[in-house]
């Protein structure tokens, strides 16, 4: 079986994932054909220039299924009876869950040339029109291989991802369940809880809104039944990490109504010690930053001009975030910079005229 893919790829399932993979693949030359069951997301991703509709008689090397996590197992089954026939031809899925889909394809013949993957890239938006090729630049792609998949089907999957811009992650698929449980499903759950205390809360209460309710939030504003297929297809990675955080809550509201100051301290540092494990920038360990907050006028050309000055401070910025101020015309805009250049990157802006906050 060939280990390097030259294609022609096929994408069955023109949304946000599917059309950018189908992106990406253009982008690096490689022919792509596209399904759906929707001809809106076809015609949508093929004016894109994400590829072209896929029909009778095409041969693809690789099907990648980009389908809801409910459709993943039939799909899949579909997808290896079809290319029964082409010598070598490999299938993969880019679902966020692992195990469950490959337990429901226990057993068929052709589960050698399968293998299960997730780039660890997306939005809170959906469809073709969010797509880009540019998604999975520099993030992990995990791929899973199971006991019967043959390496060369690995080696294709792993190509896959590297030609989308992507790190290979190579992950059991019991592990990776674990792993997006810890750091996707749950999240994301916490964060609907959040947000939702807010769905009925009082005008002058939201008006307090800031960036903090928002960083915590934005995830939650998913598709529901798109969340809830998959946390439904991993509820025991799921389930068992939703009650280590009840048993953190219950420690947290009794140190709350107890007053028991060292309690919640001990809560809260763990809480920090969680965001420094993080890994930092291109997978490495995470470096000390400091946020340097500047007020800029809203209005055209003001964000422009101040990365032009932050840049001729010679400070690289790691990450930006926009408070806008509800009260006069003006943003709040905080640069994250390496702890030891922010006093610098303050000094060099206001000797530009900027208005900072120390």
């Amino acid at each position: 079986m060939p280990e390097t893919l030259t294609g022609p790829v096929e994408v069955v399932g023109a949304g946000l994932l599917g059309t950018s993979i189908a992106l990406a693949l253009r982008q690096a030359g490689v022919e792509v054909l596209l399904s759906d069951t929707s001809n809106e997301h076809l015609r949508t991703a093929s004016g894109l220039g994400a590829g072209r509709s896929r029909v009778d008689g095409d041969r693809p090397q690789l099907v990648v299924v980009a389908v809801p996590p409910d459709l993943l197992a039939p799909v899949i089954a579909d997808a290896l009876a079809r290319t029964a026939e082409t010598p070598g031809a490999v299938v993969t899925d880019v679902g966020s869950v692992k195990t469950a889909p490959l337990a429901a394809l226990a057993g068929a013949p052709a589960l050698s040339r399968y293998v299960g993957s997730h780039p660890m890239a997306g939005s809170e938006r959906s469809g073709p029109l969010a797509a880009s090729a540019a998604l999975f630049d520099g993030r992990p792609w995990a791929v899973t291989p199971h006991p019967e998949a043959a390496p060369g089907v690995v080696a294709v999957v792993e190509e896959l991802a590297r030609l989308c811009g992507a790190v290979v992650v190579r992950l059991t698929p019991e592990e990776h369940d674990r792993a997006v449980a810890r750091i996707s499903h749950v999240p994301h759950l916490l964060a609907a809880l959040v947000a939702g205390r807010l769905a009925e809360a009082p005008a002058d209460h939201l008006a307090l809104s800031g960036q903090g309710v928002r960083d915590v939030t934005r995830v939650a504003a998913g598709n529901p039944s798109l969340y809830g297929q998959i946390v439904a297809g991993n509820a025991a990675a799921v389930e068992e990490l939703l009650v280590e955080v009840r048993s953190d809550l219950d420690r947290l509201i009794d140190a709350v109504a107890e007053g028991d100051r060292p309690g919640l301290e001990s809560l809260l540092t763990q809480g920090v010690a969680g965001t420094r494990a993080i890994p930092g920038k291109h997978g490495g360990p995470a470096r000390p930053t400091r946020p340097v907050f500047v007020s800029v006028p809203d209005h055209a050309g003001e964000l422009a001009r101040l990365f032009a000055d932050a840049g001729e401070s010679g400070v690289n910025i790691e990450d930006v975030h926009i408070d806008h101020d509800p009260g006069r015309p003006v943003g709040l805009v905080e640069l994250v910079v390496e702890e030891s250049r922010a006093e610098h990157l303050l000094v060099s802006l206001e000797s530009r005229g900027w208005v900072t906050h120390r």
